[in-house]
């Protein structure tokens, strides 16, 4: 996977939710990158805990089911997220967002919720795979999200959730595309395709906050 200096943030064309590996591959824990505008189409889990920070621009930071809801990030700000807690950015002005990450992620997923009464609707788990973009994850995620309306609707009051536009966030990797017209992503990947992102990996189950393994 290519990686960009942390000394270019600002230079180079960082995608939308691109979570992009800045430091060398060793290092723990590790930076990603983002350039963000449009709302996350997602509530992201992590296994591990997380730091954001707001490079540039400002932000609100969603959190479900926590004590505190949202918190409001202006340039210089750090949000510390416990493990396991879903959080989601929501941009007020386009602007680059950091993630500090231990090397070893685990588990991650990405949830949806009910924007009329707070229920979950789906949530996708998969293991981090440092040799794999996030964005891949994210886009089988929402790839798997849209294919059946049923999965985006409320069991509890009945509202549908609208699909997750992927081209508007630069979403089309190769998996993503292919898992359109099917009930789960290959099992296998595609010639060509990165390693790491399978129906294995990316698979729809309820993830347990206080599971087992910590989460």
């Amino acid at each position: 996977m290519n990686r960009r200096r942390m000394l270019h943030v600002f230079k180079s064309e960082f995608g939308q939710y691109e979570d992009a590996p800045v430091l060398p591959p060793e290092t723990d824990p590790q930076i990603y990158v983002s350039r963000n505008a449009l709302p996350q189409p997602f509530y992201l889990l992590c296994e591990k805990d997380n730091v954001l920070s707001q490079i540039s621009g400002r932000s609100r930071v969603y959190l479900h089911g926590s004590a505190v809801n949202w918190f409001r990030t202006d340039v210089g700000d750090h949000v510390y997220v416990p493990a396991g807690t879903p959080h989601r950015i929501v941009p007020a002005e386009s602007g680059v967002m950091v993630r500090y990450q231990p090397l070893q992620a685990g588990r991650q997923g990405a949830a949806w919720y009910c924007d009329r009464c707070g229920a979950e609707l789906r949530r996708y788990e998969w293991e981090h795979h440092n040799d794999t973009p996030p964005s891949d994850y994210y886009a089988a995620a929402c790839a798997r999200f849209n294919q059946d309306a049923t999965e985006r609707t409320c069991a509890v009051c009945g509202t549908a959730a609208a699909p997750v536009d992927l081209a508007a966030y630069g979403w089309v990797p190769e998996l993503a595309a292919a898992s359109g017209e099917n009930s789960s992503l290959p099992t296998t990947p595609q010639r060509g395709a990165r390693p790491g992102l399978t129906a294995e990996h990316v698979r729809s189950r309820w993830w347990l906050r206080h599971s087992s393994s910590g989460i």
